[in-house]
């Protein structure tokens, strides 16, 4: 140290001598560092090199040697020049994105990340999803020109206004809500579990529906099917906050919460089973139809408390699309990162079954659609999560071509589209556990 201080003493005399003014010998805030050496010369080059984007660093030689530092910084050397030169070369760095992504900054403070992919697959699925509903509500016993159906929408009035204003719209529309609710319940729930085989069916949300539906009947609780809806929500999120208690030991274990919701439901269904086996003839055949899980005879009254919940769960969706991101990794990893995964998964947790429990209240467990539409959305996106915004649309997208299917595939007879998406879903679940046997 003190050799240092010598050092810099001498070259300050020498600076002095040779006009050169003193430098300060500490850094202002947010300055560069300078660096200059003094000397006589015969030519002199003065030149400034500017790195990075918030701040510049300049190491300078002017003749004699000077240190210091500069707010700025200049890089340069000076003496008694004949000659000079000057060069000027400027580094700006720009942000880097991942390949396929896109950012997007709406405001100066806003900063949105797209993938161009999921972008491009959105807007396909919706396109065919506007395509399927309009075939839907001109397909049937009774064809319907489009021109018929869009002045019918238009006016409300017209010789068509009964098939296609109050039968088949309400019918078309809660059935694109009932699988955009299922489609993202089933992302949120696979995205949780970590597993692909898992669906809100699989946590109880259906067989608790189903079980709160028959025990209301039952004890003469609700006497009618119109009071089915509030009683299964009910129902549903009951059986998955039991499922959520059980499994929770220190923590939430993806394996042990599946586990225990197969063992819930199990013993839900049982308790239907036997409800079945002793009630009367009428109120059995109602059960068993809605328990297949059905659109026939629905219509604006289940389609709009539905789409008054979709809107209010739209800020937790834009949350939850954030959400999901870290949870892909390990337990460990995400938790490195500041991710709270416990409340996370939490909070991921209840909005699914929300949404499961409020589409199987409108139209009954209708199985397989959250299980399939969040893996083929993510087939045909490619991207890491399960993309929830392709997701709801695959799943509006599936129920819908499943339901005109089951209207018009034996006339007169009309096959509930639960009994459809199983009988398509059986074989998928089957295909998809080979490929993740053969990928160990």
């Amino acid at each position: 140290m003190k050799g240092a201080r010598r050092w810099c003493r001498r070259v300050g005399g020498a600076a002095r001598r040779h006009g050169v003014p003193p430098a300060p010998t500490r850094a202002a805030p947010g300055g560069t560092h300078a660096r200059g050496m003094a000397g006589s010369a015969t030519r002199g080059t003065a030149g400034t090199t500017t790195h990075g984007m918030a701040g510049t660093t300049t190491h300078g030689t002017a003749g004699s040697a000077t240190h210091g530092t500069a707010g700025s910084a200049t890089h340069g050397t000076a003496g008694s020049a004949t000659r000079g030169t000057a060069n000027t070369t400027t580094h700006r760095t720009t942000p880097t994105t991942t390949p396929g992504m896109t950012i997007l900054r709406p405001r100066p403070r806003v900063s949105l990340l797209l993938h161009r992919r999921s972008a491009a697959a959105a807007v396909i699925l919706l396109v065919l999803l506007v395509g399927v509903m309009l075939a839907s509500a001109c397909l049937g016993q009774t064809y319907v020109s489009p021109a018929e159906v869009w002045r019918t929408l238009r006016t409300g009035s017209g010789p068509y206004d009964l098939v296609v204003g109050e039968l088949r719209v309400p019918r078309i529309v809660l059935g694109a809500l009932v699988g955009a609710a299922l489609g993202v319940s089933g992302a949120l729930v696979q995205s949780v579990t970590r597993n692909p085989l898992a669906s809100p069916d699989v946590i109880g949300v259906g067989h608790g529906a189903a079980a709160a539906t028959v025990l209301a009947l039952a004890t003469g609780t609700v006497s009618s099917p119109g009071a089915m809806p509030a009683v299964s929500v009910a129902g549903g999120l009951g059986a998955a906050a039991l499922v959520y208690v059980l499994a929770w030991r220190r923590g939430m274990q993806p394996s042990r919460f599946v586990l225990t919701g197969v063992g819930i439901g199990v013993a839900l269904s049982a308790i239907v089973q036997l409800y079945l086996t002793d009630s009367e003839l009428e109120a059995a055949e109602q059960i068993k139809l809605w328990l297949t899980g059905s659109l026939n005879g629905r219509g604006w009254e289940q389609a709009g408390p539905l789409a008054v919940v979709l809107l209010l769960c739209l800020p937790a969706l834009v949350w939850a699309s954030r959400a999901v991101r870290p949870l892909g990794l390990d337990p460990d990893t995400a938790a490195a990162l500041g991710v709270r995964v416990d409340r996370a998964r939490l909070g991921l947790t209840v909005l699914g079954v929300v949404l499961a429990a409020t589409a199987t209240g409108a139209a009954g467990p209708i199985g397989f659609v959250a299980l399939t539409a969040p893996q083929l959305a993510r087939r045909i996106t490619r991207t890491p999560q399960l993309p929830l915004v392709c997701s709801a649309l695959t799943g509006a997208f599936v129920l819908v071509v499943a339901d005109l299917a089951a209207r018009t595939l034996l006339p007169p007879l009309e096959i509930p589209v639960g009994a459809l998406t199983s009988l398509v879903g059986g074989p998928y679940l089957l295909w998809l556990l080979g490929r993740r046997t053969a990928a160990r």
